[in-house]
């Protein structure tokens, strides 16, 4: 496992393929280095009778590296597949689970913003991404405020946080009796939190969700495996960011000028620090009565991203 949000030391990370970490009996994070744009973790959990997984990832290559490995471990099929939330590289995979019978669970807003949002590959944003074959394919089966799934007799408590945070349909998968927690993108390990799409006060709040259930073992949505003093790291930066705002904005200074002139201090070392002009963004908007989650201008946001990011597309191994 790994050690802190800001310094991940599994050795397993650092040799930079996809490696699958047994985090309790039968319950698997399949983790992804380096866990930048578009490279995310995945999971599942299996029993005599039934699997279920958690996310799929931005690529038709990665999707299949990651149902190889379930059936290096399992030959029972996957019987749910539970999106974290709607982005693309925790859904755009979603199609391979369910052409082999998977039923895809998430939150209703999840469904409402894939269908929305369709298949989008943000050309002039990142790199290069050969994405393969990928079909639009939203969750069927949708709750408001939780939803128990079971494996043999292991309960898996699926948990909308409650409010817009990292997006406005973030949902946990939590496993009661081993203490565990697929916490999807509402945690980032060793990498810059990213709330543009939801909230930063929303995020604030998550964190004392996520905080009240106990976890023993996070599995973040990037990055390595870790435990529950990454929590901690992630309201760190959320402060860092609400207090940046606060200062800037009473300035004058537009978010890009705040982040060009905001020494990041210990957080330098978290990778994608480009992030935090779109988290400025977020928190400008709330500052100005924006209701958590509510629409802002993604276009401006995201060139100001590029622009902090020395006028380059974002760089994605995706």
């Amino acid at each position: 496992m790994a050690g802190t949000a800001s310094r991940p030391t599994d050795p397993r990370w650092r040799q930079g393929g996809p490696y699958l970490d047994e985090v309790a009996a039968g319950v698997y994070a399949y983790v992804q280095p380096e866990g930048g744009w578009y490279v995310n973790n995945m999971g599942f959990v299996a029993g005599r009778d039934a699997v279920v997984a958690v996310d799929t990832s931005s690529t038709e290559r990665r999707t299949r590296g990651f149902l190889d490995a379930v059936r290096s471990v399992t030959a029972v099929p996957i019987g749910v597949l539970v999106n974290t939330h709607h982005h693309g590289d925790h859904t755009f995979g979603n199609w391979l689970v369910h052409e082999r019978g998977a039923a895809i669970a998430g939150h209703r807003r999840c469904r409402e913003e894939v269908l929305a949002t369709g298949i989008e590959h943000y050309e002039g944003v990142f790199d290069h991404v050969d994405h393969g074959d990928i079909r639009l394919c939203p969750p069927q089966v949708t709750f408001e405020d939780s939803l128990t799934l079971w494996v043999d007799d292991r309960a898996v408590e699926l948990h909308y946080i409650g409010a817009p945070a990292h997006t406005t349909n973030d949902i946990v998968a939590w496993l009661p009796d081993r203490r565990v927690l697929f916490a999807g993108d509402l945690v980032f390990c060793g990498g810059t939190p990213f709330v543009l799409m939801g909230s930063l006060s929303g995020a604030l709040r998550s964190v004392e969700r996520l905080r009240r259930l106990g976890p023993r073992v996070v599995v973040p949505g990037h990055g390595p495996v870790c435990g529950a003093n990454v929590l901690g790291d992630m309201e760190a930066y959320y402060r860092f960011v609400e207090e940046t705002a606060r200062r800037a904005r009473a300035a004058g200074l537009t978010p890009l000028a705040a982040a060009r002139e905001t020494d990041l201090g210990a957080f330098a070392e978290l990778s994608c620090p480009e992030r935090l002009v779109g988290n400025l963004h977020r928190a400008y908007a709330e500052l100005d009565g924006a209701p958590p989650g509510a629409p802002i201008d993604m276009a401006a946001a995201m060139r100001d991203t590029l622009i902090l990011n020395g006028g380059r597309p974002l760089r994605c191994s995706a």
